[in-house]
């Protein structure tokens, strides 16, 4: 892609369209850990020579490194999704004492609706926390150019920007024109210990001037082009940012905006100006009242919505029910049930885990997934790294000793070797999982420190998690594959039964990368006594009829051969070809 040339249009998503901006805005550094909905940014700048992009182990990381290359001197990214900001929170908070030398952004995509997460943060809040600009695009299109506004405006005022997108923005798309990229030469690093080094004295200083770049901010807010009014009829003033400016666009043509693309500091005076010319004035924003809260500060009248509405969400649908002052109508949907891939090597852990009736700490991956009915077999999950420390925090509280945690190769490196060398530190026993896969598979499989290649694709050093386990102080480290299921078991019974902290690895290759097929089993129609045993592995690829005699999908079957092992009555058989 000649990205250098300008062209009629390309058809991009929100994220690729963010990437394409920053380089054409001439980004020299970021870096990122992927999570939906923000994975495709830096895979998206992976393809460009100039811009020299990693995954890191985690958003902290992450962010520190794209930091101190923009006080380096070159311009810098950071993206993550929502919840990966609150990892890399503390060095956010201090980056807005410190400042920048070359303009940084950090891109943080929430999730509002939770397609792909946990919870439904509103990151808008970071901003208000941490005293940084907030800049909010409404499409791809504008978040194109509004990412190249956003290293101005870094470089001008000498601070962090929080650029925030959400889902309906980063994965829907828009024909963008393409701009040749702007050489941007680095900007000269100049050693200052009062401005980089936040001892607590120094830290005062700067907080004066992040408080006297707080006031500049403001009044640059109320003169941007990206804070704009549309005039319309007067009856109806609507205040609005990001998608939700388009939704209530959408429904209420002909009312007057305030369209905020600068949504912190918030625009005072252009707020007042605007209110003072309406005769009702609404704030229509999703999730948190982050903008009804502000404005209600000011002394201004404004109807917002009704506290339901902070929950999923806000579709166009909605916006006539939060003008009328009605309160979230729930909509029941059928959602289809989300299962793992035929084949996936974590389905036959669970298994196994459910025969041997364990209390399993979960974390966050595919294998979330083992919380599905009829598996059930994953008993908690909170965050990255939970699965390690839940089973230390389990152990002190539960008396049956059958407990366990897993956690992802991916996720582990992000955050479970620290909970690890807690558990050994403080001497508490029990079985660890890790679920090596090779890759980060739910975000759309991409590489970490354990698969040996880089974000680019490039060979480089190879993480050894089974000499890691053993410096973090694990007295055992088992690696099984786990389509040996009898084999798997009995290395399982033999650790919970024994008083030590124990790490098993199941190492295969997720069936998404790897090429290698068994044939699909043979099912034996008159040896079938219709018990649905093997439905409780929870697989696509096997589903009943009417009768209630097993039907096998060989499309979707990989030849696992997990419900081979589940079947006691060989009516599922290995096919040898």
């Amino acid at each position: 892609m000649d990205s250098g040339v300008e062209k009629d249009g390309w058809l991009l998503s929100g994220n690729e369209a963010v990437a394409q901006g920053a380089y054409e805005a001439g980004l020299k550094f970021a870096s990122a850990y992927p999570g939906t909905p923000s994975s495709e940014i830096l895979e998206y700048l992976a393809q460009f020579d100039e811009v020299d992009c990693q995954w890191s182990v985690n958003e902290k990381v992450a962010y520190e490194v794209a930091l101190s290359a923009a006080i380096g001197g070159i311009r810098s990214l950071y993206a993550s999704k929502h919840v990966g900001v609150n990892v890399a929170a503390d060095p956010l908070m201090t980056s807005a004492y410190v400042g920048v030398n070359a303009g940084f952004v950090a891109v943080s995509c929430d999730d509002p609706n939770m397609h792909s997460s946990q919870n439904e943060q509103d990151n808008r809040f970071y901003a208000l926390m941490a005293k940084i600009p907030l800049i909010e695009p409404s499409s791809p299109g504008e978040a194109k150019e509004f990412i190249k506004k956003a290293f101005i405006i870094s470089e001008r005022f000498d601070t962090p920007v929080l650029f925030r997108m959400t889902t309906r923005i980063s994965h829907s798309k828009e024909v963008v024109k393409f701009n040749t990229r702007r050489d941007v030469g680095p900007r000269e690093f100049k050693i200052d210990i009062k401005k980089y080094v936040m001892v607590p004295r120094n830290a005062y200083l700067r907080h004066i001037i992040l408080e006297e770049r707080l006031q500049r901010l403001e009044k640059f807010s109320n003169r941007t082009s990206l804070n704009k009014i549309e005039w319309g009829k007067k009856s109806l003033g609507i205040i609005a940012s990001g998608v939700t400016y388009l939704y209530a666009k959408e429904m209420y043509p002909d009312a007057s905006f305030l369209k905020l693309g600068f949504s912190f500091p918030l625009p005072a005076e252009k707020i007042k100006f605007f209110s003072s010319k309406v005769r009702a004035l609404f704030v229509i924003e999703e999730l948190e009242p982050f903008l009804e809260m502000q404005i209600k500060s000011l002394g201004i009248k404004i109807k917002a919505k009704h506290r339901s509405f902070r929950i999923g969400e806000l579709r166009p649908e909605y916006i006539p029910e939060i003008i009328k002052g009605k309160s979230k109508k729930e909509i029941s949907e059928k959602a289809r049930k989300p299962l793992m891939c035929p084949g996936c090597p974590h389905r036959p852990v669970f298994w196994v885990l459910k025969k041997l009736k364990a209390t399993v700490a979960g974390d966050i991956g595919c294998y979330t997934l083992g919380a599905s009915s009829p598996l059930s077999t994953l008993h908690s999950c909170l965050c990255m790294g939970s699965g390690v420390t839940f089973q230390e925090g389990f152990r002190h509280a539960l008396k049956d000793g059958k407990i366990v945690g897993v956690i992802g190769d991916s996720t582990f490196i992000h955050s479970g070797i620290t909970g690890l060398i807690n558990s050994a530190y403080n001497k508490v026993k029990g079985v660890i999982i890790i679920l090596d896969n090779r890759t980060t598979a739910m975000t759309g499989l991409q590489d970490h420190p354990g698969t040996g290649r880089t974000l680019k694709g490039d060979r480089t050093n190879h993480l050894d998690l089974e000499k890691l386990c053993l410096a973090c102080g694990a007295d055992t480290v088992d690696v099984i594959d786990p389509y040996e299921v009898k084999e798997l078991e009995n290395i399982l019974r033999k650790r919970l039964a024994e008083d030590s902290l124990s790490v098993i690895i199941t190492r295969r290759e997720c069936i998404l990368l790897s090429k290698h097929r068994n044939n699909p089993p043979k099912y034996l129609k008159e040896n079938c006594n219709r018990c649905g045993m093997c439905l409780m592995i929870d697989c696509p690829a096997l589903t009943q009829d009417e009768e209630g005699y097993i039907v096998l999908n060989e499309n979707l079957c990989t030849g696992c051969n997990l419900c081979v092992e589940v079947c006691k009555f060989q009516a599922l058989i290995k096919n040898a070809g």
